[in-house]
């Protein structure tokens, strides 16, 4: 409980009554001025209705004020009204009653002439000076108020000596806002400065659509040139090696905004137009296990080894043009329609040190150079429809064109003709395709689609990606593939074998399989996670190696973990394709796919994933590939599920040694997961499981800091164990570690 004085409570009783007291009368204080304004705006309106009604029957106005004495008391109340309402002695303002007309310098006034009773003219000189009202009862005065014979004048030049901010808001103004003259905004019509946009940017495809007809309002029918003026942010004078804004470009420049590479309209506000050039080199130096042929010729009589020289150089360019038209808002929402096409010229060439490797004629010699043109990619694109107002959308493409079925391009990764069904959900967090191909036959040299030719293989695909699924930053794909490759028999350009492949029992065969699949591809805080699963199942009627049908039942599964320190990734691998435990029954347990190109396990540079060993007809490994799988060719073979399988493992050390330069270095142990196929095609003893080490190093130079050159290296080795040397070895039991290198040199327009 707290005590409070008596007398302390009385006191504030009284504190209470004076604050009473004091709001009681702070309010009459206002009404009462409240009063005295609304008085003088009552007078006030009643001087302006007496000049109205003059103006308008000027009898009225005689009859008003034929009585000066009495106008003279009715108007003498306005200046004392005045000075209370705005707290001013009323000396301070003019006397309402004037002997005569004042010299209007400075003033306003309202005539009504007697033979133009509708008429009010007033001075254009008038529009910011004080205000002065004034009646005139003589008809006589009519066109100014200079010589006026009799006047009652009230002036207000001097409304209040107070300040604005401290005027009294209730108070009434006898200032009349001033009436300029108008302004003419069409001669001349302002122009703005005619500059030109930064880049390239070509024409205007827009057609005017209105004239400027007003100095307020300029149109602008291409909103994607408006002239913006020379800007020198940093004051250097745009060097040519800074990144530096507001650069004027030229046709052939593609790193400052250019018509050409899509940055602005060709056509209108929203067709685009981007041109693409592209040349690709690639030198490589190989070292592959090569037969010399001993029963046709060879290059070394004498030679009694059934492997010979090694050595192998391989030189192919690729030159392409392509040409992309396509209608939309450039990257800010999907595309209406699209239109592109690629031409692509290649030329390559391969030297050997051995006969029958270039041709299976020894006549042809160890090298051969040939040429190709090719229409590689060309299609039509449409939006169907747009699912919601987030820009999710449903397309469809045909034509031939490029798809990848997963993160790494495990199962099919390629450019071929088919039609494309395709959007998004979700605010682009999902994505979705369902792909029907119809393969066309590959060149076998240059690898560019023949157009003329049927691969008599179809495809069709159907994948479904979802965003941040359970980690924010970890994607997921689930995918369908299903492959029907037809029986067909194919020679290829250089006169081998490729379809059916030749081992075993020699017939057409017809493979159908459906690969069931997830991946994914993102990271979980700081650990990096991409991770796969396939399963695929299906039937081949007469399989080469088996010589009976199979029921294809396999698995592949792979997991990548890395861990960025810094400008270093840490990295480690495993991949598991399912063998083929025993070739001669009727189930197909070794997993091969359609078309992969997996960006798994460095294979860009190792020398199992980039080369191709051949063991007799039939290649061990395909060229960009991993897994064993016996297939004459991967672009131009059949699928077999008769095979050994694999185990690898990986460990990896990437380093961005500088922002041009980039490191990749990978170690892979490689094993057989079954040998049974192979003992069964090489009518051989027990073929050990251990394939070898895989070593190799490769480095990516970007000296523009942009992919428009890019200098791509690498050097790998194969160290071959017990299970190569059970397949490769000399005749003296020996088995050469090869060596392959490679250098491929991008340059993009």
């Amino acid at each position: 409980m707290v005590l409070i004085p008596w007398n302390f409570g009385c006191a504030m009783q009284e504190r209470r009554k004076q604050i009473a007291r004091l709001l009681v009368a702070i309010v009459a204080i206002a009404i009462l001025d409240i009063a005295a304004v609304a008085e003088s705006s009552a007078l006030t309106l009643a001087i302006a209705e007496v000049q109205i009604r003059s103006v308008n029957a000027p009898e009225f106005a005689e009859e008003q004020l034929s009585d000066t004495a009495s106008a003279s008391r009715s108007l003498q109340v306005l200046p004392s009204r005045l000075a209370d309402a705005n707290r001013l002695p009323p000396s301070s303002i003019d006397s309402p009653v004037q002997s005569a007309f004042q010299q209007y310098n400075g003033t306003l006034s309202v005539e009504s002439p007697r033979d133009s009773p509708d008429q009010v003219a007033i001075p254009t000189e008038l529009a910011s000076a004080p205000a002065t009202f004034w009646f005139s009862d003589s008809p006589d005065n009519q066109s100014h108020p200079e010589t006026p014979a009799s006047t009652t004048s009230v002036l207000a030049s001097d409304e209040s000596a107070d300040p604005a901010v401290l005027r009294n808001s209730l108070s009434p103004t006898l200032q009349l806002p001033g009436i300029e003259p108008p302004t003419d905004y069409t001669n001349p019509l302002w122009v703005t400065p005619t500059e030109a946009p930064y880049g390239f940017s070509g024409p205007s495809g827009v057609l005017p659509s209105e004239i400027q007809t007003s100095s307020h309002f300029i149109p602008v029918d291409d909103r994607w040139r408006i002239g913006l003026g020379d800007a020198d942010r940093y004051g250097k004078g745009h060097p040519i090696n800074d990144d530096y804004p507001g650069v004027e470009g030229a046709w052939y420049d593609p790193y400052n905004q250019n018509v050409l590479k899509g940055d602005y309209p060709i056509i209108g506000q929203h067709t685009f137009l981007k041109l693409s050039l592209k040349s690709l080199s690639l030198f490589e130096g190989r070292q592959l296990p090569t037969p010399t042929t001993p029963f046709e010729a060879t290059r070394n009589p004498g030679t009694t080894a059934f492997f010979g020289d090694p050595d192998q150089f391989l030189f192919a360019s690729y030159n392409s043009v392509a040409v992309d038209l396509f209608h939309g808002n450039a990257s800010f929402k999907p595309n209406d329609w699209r239109i592109r096409v690629d031409m692509i010229y290649n030329m390559n060439n391969l030297t050997a040190d051995e006969l029958a490797i270039v041709s299976p004629d020894v006549r042809k010699g160890t090298s051969r150079f040939r040429q190709d043109v090719a229409l590689e990619e060309w299609f039509v694109e449409a939006k169907l429809s747009d699912l919601s107002p987030y820009y999710d959308f449903v397309s469809a493409r045909a034509g031939s064109q490029f798809f990848v079925s997963d993160f790494r391009g495990f199962i099919f990764s390629d450019i071929n003709r088919g039609v494309r069904l395709f959007g998004t959900r979700h605010s682009n967090r999902d994505q979705f395709n369902l792909m029907w191909l119809d393969q066309t036959e590959k060149d076998s040299n240059s690898l560019l689609n023949r157009i003329d030719e049927d691969r008599h293989q179809n495809t069709l695909i159907a994948n479904y990606y979802r965003q941040d699924y359970l980690f924010p930053g970890h994607n997921i794909n689930f995918s369908f593939h299903a492959n029907h490759d037809k029986p067909s028999m194919e020679f290829d350009r250089n006169d081998f074998l490729v379809r059916p492949d030749p081992v075993g029992v020699f017939q057409e065969h017809d493979i159908r399989s459906y690969y069931f699949g997830a991946t994914t591809n993102g990271h979980i805080e700081r650990i990096n996670v991409s991770s796969a699963f396939y399963y695929v199942f299906g039937r081949d009627d007469l399989n080469p190696i088996a010589g009976r049908e199979v029921d294809i039942s396999a698995y592949l599964a792979a997991l990548e973990l890395s861990y960025d320190r810094d400008w270093v990734r840490f990295r480690t691998s495993y991949l598991y394709s399912s063998g083929d435990g025993d070739a001669n029954d009727t189930r197909a347990t070794g997993f091969d796919a359609i078309l992969p190109n997996p960006n798994f396990a460095g294979t860009e540079f190792s020398y199992w994933g980039r080369q191709n060993p051949r063991l007799f007809g039939v290649e061990l490994t395909n060229r960009l590939s991993l897994t064993p799988s016996l297939r004459s060719s991967k672009f131009q073979g059949q699928t077999n599920f008769v095979n050994p399988g694999l185990h690898l493992f990986n460990l990896g050390i990437d380093g961005d040694i500088t922002p041009r330069m980039k490191s990749i270095n990978n170690v892979n142990f490689l094993w057989f997961d079954e040998t049974s196929p192979l003992e069964t095609y090489l009518f051989t003893g027990e073929v050990r499981n251990f394939i070898g080490t895989d070593i190799s190093t490769g480095l990516e130079y970007r000296p523009l800091l942009n992919n428009n050159i890019i200098l791509l290296g690498g050097l790998a080795t194969l160290i071959g164990g017990d299970g190569l040397s059970d397949l490769y070895r000399d005749v003296n039991g020996n088995l050469r570690n090869h060596l392959a290198g490679f250098l491929e040199v991008v340059l993009a327009y």
